[in-house]
């Protein structure tokens, strides 16, 4: 995804590659110093469905313990009747729960860390709430009725069923992936798409890297994060969001192109 970087950003960490003017000149790297270091690192661009991982947890747990325990519904022996079971009911407010938790990482951005005690804030008068309504029934009546009419329940088929659509909509995600990635090498960058292969370069003798942790839920998640390239013979800038271990990427891509820095000021000495 190309666009203008905001510099507003709110946690930005740099990694310059360009060394400067004035600096000594670094000792050449020693033969296990180059086997460590890449001379290609490729970065993978993903939809934010890839966070929905903790839900699927949750979903093949309660598919396997709703499986084991039985039916959704129980005989009552006084009415003779279907009644949902304590258990089934149980289990599925876990899982709404959890995927209530995982839509709210989807839909905003928490780019700091007081966002945390925003959530924890939020969750703890809920739940505080709703003891006192448990607790003292004529405090709030409302919702107290709301609670004792409130009974959400799935079969095992139903947990089943969600956790093969998310894991079939991530094969297809991750097979995807291999027709649209970018490569940074250190005197280029490509850019790879479609299929058969359009690959488009882009000249970068001087890149500079931007790291940007633009939501921390995401990056306790998947160490997600969003790298910004700055080629530096391109007016634009080349913007990747949701890049998984951004922060290994990045160590990567800065060894490779500092090893490059080191390597050329050596020959010159020479």
């Amino acid at each position: 995804m190309n666009s203008e970087h905001d510099t507003s950003a709110e946690i930005t960490e740099e990694a310059e590659v360009a060394a400067p003017e004035n600096s000594e000149v670094q000792e050449p790297l020693s033969d296990l110093d180059r086997e460590r270091i890449l001379d290609r690192v490729r970065l993978v661009t993903y939809p934010k469905v890839i966070f929905l991982y903790p839900t699927f947890i949750v979903s093949v747990i309660a598919a396997i313990w709703m499986t084991v325990s039985g039916d959704a519904y129980a005989v009552s022996e006084d009415t003779q009747s279907l009644v949902p079971r304590d258990g089934a009911i149980t289990v599925s407010i876990l899982f709404l729960g959890m995927f209530l938790i995982n839509m709210i990482v989807m839909a905003f951005d928490f780019p700091r860390a007081n966002s945390l005690i925003l959530i924890l804030v939020i969750v703890l008068a809920v739940i505080g709430l709703a003891i006192l309504a448990s607790a003292n029934p004529d405090i709030l009546p409302f919702l107290t009725r709301w609670l004792e009419d409130l009974e959400p329940i799935a079969n095992a088929t139903f947990y089943w069923v969600f956790s093969s659509i998310l894991l079939l909509i991530w094969i297809a995600i991750r097979c995807s992936r291999f027709l649209d990635y970018w490569e940074v090498h250190p005197n280029e960058i490509l850019h790879v798409q479609g299929f058969p292969r359009n690959v488009k370069r882009f000249s970068a003798p001087h890149v500079r890297i931007d790291k940007e942790i633009n939501d921390v839920f995401e990056f306790m998640l998947l160490r997600s994060g969003r790298l910004i390239i700055h080629p530096s013979n391109e007016a634009r800038v080349f913007i990747l969001d949701n890049v998984l271990f951004v922060g290994k990427k990045e160590e990567q891509i800065t060894r490779m192109l500092g090893a490059l820095q080191v390597q050329v000021k050596a020959d010159i000495e020479v």
